[in-house]
């Protein structure tokens, strides 16, 4: 499966068949190209040498792969540009955590780290404020409308993967987009995902999927400064780190998505005891209003943690567990361990004889001069001649599966599928791609 240029404009949504072609020309030959420094795919890690983070809460825009430009709150870091999801934050348990927050919004807003014990907010326990009848405006200390600040401060607990989000209004100010993650790194373990050592993963292969929804018609109304029935709330897109498919599998700061910085592209290995020893860690983070059924394609997935919660009974015995669905409730995460176990190999594994292969001409070919099926589904293979003004057939000989919700709706765009909470799983030939 080849891919036309990462430079190609991000492409509208169209009718499914010409989508599928469409997504395949999201990605790229030779390599995929970001528009700045850091992994062009995979999780990227925000740190501080002091353990101390300034955030501002502002407005800006997302895209959308069919054209639409919405509306969105996010944490950004101070001085920076809008970005949306929130900086991925990383640290080290037992780290003493300063984070700044700037509120650049027209109404309060603060911030929550739900699993960390003893936050402080401007020196004092962190506390719910209400207004002067009693009512419960905010679910902790928040910094007022208008460049109000607060700090918060705590020490790291365990290790693990955890929301940061809006403890304002949260209906509201969630649903706009004031959400982030917080990822806790064993003490003298950075390749582990807890305090077990059973939870080792390649660190070249750590993703994250930040899980969301978005319905356009409240954005709009508080763009515009109108009320929101919410009894009337009904999500239209659905994304993955802010972005939705074939978004998802553009890289990492790609260049047409200035406000949407992380891709969510899982770009693996098969495991070889030598060359591949280790699996991949993909955290799952729940920043919605209903559980989303995820469902990677053609590989099981370890679930290790909850909540920076490790699968082990009270004994220390392994209760982890392998799913073909990974199913995170609102606000919940989950962290899942990831291998590749067999290379396609068609002189070790041939082809059945019973099954028989698309002709060429039965292929989707374009929108470039790529084919969305290789003809032979073994890694680094292609049988036949290529049609005039084909190039090739994939990049190296890698392999692909979708991942993606498997409540349908949540993989489409505004109704439209073949897109939404959807991304891809790519995986390589054990010795690469020699292009990259």
């Amino acid at each position: 499966m080849t891919m036309p240029s990462l430079n190609r404009k991000r492409l509208r949504l169209v009718a499914p068949v010409a989508l599928i072609a469409a997504t395949v020309g999201v990605m790229v030959v030779p390599g995929p190209q970001s528009s700045a420094a850091g992994p062009v795919d995979g999780m990227e890690c925000e740190t501080s040498s002091s353990n101390s983070f300034s955030l501002t809460a502002s407005g800006g825009y997302a895209s959308t792969p069919d054209g639409n430009a919405i509306y969105m709150w996010s944490y950004g870091d101070t001085g920076g540009s809008f970005q949306l999801p929130g900086p991925t934050l990383c640290v080290e348990s037992g780290a003493h955590v300063t984070v700044a927050l700037r509120n650049a919004l027209p109404e309060p807003t603060s911030i929550m780290f739900p699993g960390q014990n003893n936050v402080y907010a401007n020196g004092k326990p962190a506390q719910p404020e209400t207004d002067a009848n009693g009512t419960l405006t905010s679910m902790t200390t928040s910094a007022g409308a208008n460049s109000g600040t607060v700090t918060y401060t705590f020490t790291a607990g365990n290790p693990g993967t955890y929301l940061y989000q809006s403890g304002t209004d949260v209906q509201k100010q969630q649903q706009m987009g004031l959400y982030g993650a917080l990822v806790v790194r064993p003490k003298g373990h950075a390749d582990w995902d807890n305090n077990n050592s059973s939870s080792a993963f390649s660190p070249e292969h750590e993703y994250l999927f930040l899980l969301s929804e978005v319905d356009p018609d409240a954005h709009l109304a508080v763009e515009r400064k109108r009320a929101f029935n919410w009894n009337n709330y009904t999500p239209r897109y659905f994304m993955i780190n802010g972005r939705s498919m074939p978004d998802t599998i553009a890289p990492n700061h790609a260049a047409w998505l200035p406000s949407q910085p992380y891709g969510a592209l899982i770009h693996i290995q098969p495991y070889d005891a030598a060359k591949n020893p280790k699996p991949a860690l993909i955290r799952y983070l729940n920043a919605g209003t209903t559980s989303y059924p995820f469902h990677p394609h053609g590989s099981d997935e370890q679930l290790i943690a909850r909540d920076g919660h490790p699968a082990q009974g009270p004994g220390g015995e392994d209760l982890s567990y392998s799913n073909f669905l990974i199913d995170p409730a609102p606000g919940q995460t989950i962290d899942t361990l990831m291998t590749w176990k067999q290379e396609y190999d068609p002189k070790t594994n041939p082809i059945p004889s019973d099954i028989k292969l698309p002709q060429l001409q039965d292929q989707i070919v374009g929108p470039g001069t790529e084919t969305w099926f290789s003809e032979d589904p073994y890694l680094g293979q292609t049988n036949s001649q290529l049609p005039a003004g084909v190039v090739q057939n994939n990049q190296c000989g890698e392999y692909y599966h979708v991942a993606h919700s498997h409540a349908l709706q949540q993989s489409t765009n505004f109704g439209a599928s073949f897109g939404g909470m959807m991304t891809l799983i790519r995986i390589d030939p054990l010795n690469g791609c020699p292009t990259q």
